[in-house]
């Protein structure tokens, strides 16, 4: 992966060919038995392969929760292996949602875990935590650069208790230093998208402005949680990113999961999703 594009560059041009959805892939046990399945293993296997199957030629990218393959033990890290390759085969982008932060030689081992050629566990993109601050993010940063990966750093997230940590400091909130140091990251990049990305939900637009964040100027994806059972509409997220929309990769899991268990059913609800961002 090291000699081709940059993970910035071949997700511009997936969501210039197949738009600005990104399905995530959460075998929550609720899902598991919507889908007339058991909470185990076996299950945990058909629903996430039957779900990259669907997604296959249709989605800019897939977003694996990494805790719910973790929650079934070494087995269902390994079916998260396998649920990896099929992407990886299947030409869809995969981001893992593994939110993975830590310091010094800890950092690096998840990196070459999640981030290096070769590894059963490699994505193309991660999700990190800059809370032990941005720069301990490094050896992430650093690997993903090398590999032709991405990372997508936590910034700006929708769950209430967020704001007590992001938005201290006001006009010079610890959400806006992450934004800043993203867009500093991605200076390496030149004009093309960067591959250092921000998770900012898709329901926190009001926020962006009484923060006076510049998402525009991190040059990078926005990773957007929160279309569909969260609440957020395609509208909202056009009003609330503003002028950075065409940079936003939206993701919608349980509206869409609950389309399932068929692939059929599971593509219609795909493009309807990835059909209304356009």
């Amino acid at each position: 992966m090291s000699e081709q594009l940059s993970f910035g560059a071949r997700l511009a041009t997936a969501m210039e060919t197949r738009g600005q959805l990104c399905v995530g892939i959460d075998p929550h046990p609720s899902l598991l038995e919507a889908w007339g399945l058991n909470d185990d293993v076996a299950s945990l296997e058909r629903f996430s392969r039957t779900a990259v199957e669907a997604f296959a030629g249709l989605a800019a990218a897939a977003k694996p929760q990494v805790a719910l393959f973790e929650r079934h033990g070494s087995a269902g890290m390994a079916v998260l292996e396998r649920v990896l390759a099929d992407l990886a085969a299947a030409e869809v982008l995969s981001i893992a949602d593994a939110k993975r932060g830590d310091i010094g030689s800890t950092m690096a081992a998840y990196a070459d875990a999640w981030l290096r050629d070769g590894s059963p566990l490699a994505a193309d993109a991660l999700t990190v935590s800059p809370y032990l601050g941005f720069e301990s993010l490094r050896p992430a940063l650093d690997m993903a650069e090398k590999t032709g990966r991405g990372v997508f750093v936590l910034a700006l997230t929708s769950n209430p208790e967020g704001a007590a940590v992001q938005h201290v400091g006001g006009r010079d909130s610890v959400a806006r230093r992450i934004v800043q140091a993203a867009a500093t990251e991605n200076e390496r990049y030149g004009a093309r998208l960067g591959s250092v990305g921000l998770v900012v939900g898709a329901t926190v637009g009001e926020f962006l402005e009484e923060l006076e964040i510049d998402l525009l100027s991190v040059r990078g994806p926005i990773l957007a949680p929160g279309l569909g059972a969260q609440g957020a509409t395609a509208a909202d997220l056009r009003s609330g990113f503003g002028s950075a929309f065409s940079a936003v990769l939206a993701t919608s899991s349980r509206d869409i999961l609950a389309a399932g268990p068929t692939v059929i059913g599971l593509r219609q609800a795909v493009e309807r999703t990835r059909d209304a961002l356009a």
